[in-house]
């Protein structure tokens, strides 16, 4: 049987064309990787150079306005060490090697641009359109993850900081008082300031609630598992030929309960006048 090398010859383009496509997906996230990275070093450095001025005019300040007394020597030392950190951040972060951000800019869009032509003219199958969303869900996924951690991490550190101060400021005005100081007034202050702190990071946080989730999730799991490698529960129906019907049962139980946990999880993020009530066991 002769070979039909026109066929053999569209399948040499389609697989070139292929590969192509491939190589500039692949310069692509590259190429993003690199801008973030620049953004990253460029944000880190306008901060250092804020905090550089900042120093650099509060040292200048004080040494006016206490310059006929001796207290302006303690405060340009501490300006001092802010200004030789500010400045060694500089030079950490003044990394030439990526680039200067609108060059990278420039690349990245010429990139992206080069892969909407070659989407223009590629006809993948419907298999191979639906691998590639599969691929790009992906990355979409991990981006809204890694911006709920940030804004999830800064929040909590605004609202700890909220809690610590008021609990500070409640327990200095308890000493500042203008009565003499003793050790037990030191020691009861001590000690309402920390009950007070515990209970407001426990309020906020629902340690109690979010480890009996935790738990109750890993329990109802376990369960799962060792019902599927017993055959017993809701897979005693299967038998030995149907050991992958078994599994893509236990895969969709798992999942139900994964998804379950993740919604109680959303519920103890919320505020406490926006959640709705999440049972649990009384202690």
């Amino acid at each position: 049987m002769e070979r039909n090398m026109d066929d053999t010859a569209s399948r040499r383009l389609n697989q070139a064309g292929r590969r192509l496509l491939f190589d500039t997906r692949h310069e692509v996230k590259i190429a993003e990787t690199l801008l973030a990275q620049r953004r990253r070093l460029d944000r880190a450095r306008r901060a250092a150079l804020g905090a550089l001025t900042v120093a650099i005019l509060t040292a200048v300040c004080g040494t006016v306005l206490t310059w006929q007394s001796s207290r302006f020597l303690q405060g340009d030392i501490i300006c001092g060490a802010v200004v030789a950190l500010c400045v060694a951040g500089l030079l950490i972060v003044n990394d030439r090697s990526l680039g200067k951000r609108a060059d990278i800019e420039a690349d990245l869009e010429q990139k992206r641009e080069s892969l909407r032509r070659l989407n223009a003219h590629e006809h993948p199958s419907l298999p191979e359109r639906r691998l590639l969303y599969r691929e790009d869900v992906a990355g979409v996924i991990e981006h809204y993850q890694t911006d709920s951690r940030r804004y999830r991490r800064v929040h909590n550190i605004l609202q700890s900081l909220i809690m610590v101060g008021s609990a500070l400021t409640t327990a200095i005005a308890a000493l500042d008082t203008g009565r003499e100081l003793t050790w037990q007034s030191v020691t009861l202050t001590g000690v309402s300031f920390a009950i007070t702190l515990a209970a407001a990071f426990t309020g906020y946080y629902k340690y109690r609630e979010r480890s009996y989730f935790l738990q109750q999730t890993a329990d109802d799991i376990e369960k799962e598992a060792n019902a599927v490698a017993l055959g017993v529960g809701p897979y005693s129906e299967f038998g030995p030929a149907q050991e992958q019907d078994a599994l893509k049962l236990f895969t969709q139980r798992v999942e139900d309960l994964r998804n379950e946990q993740r919604r109680r999880q959303q519920q103890l993020d919320q505020p406490t006048e926006q959640a709705p009530p999440a049972t649990a066991p009384s202690a």
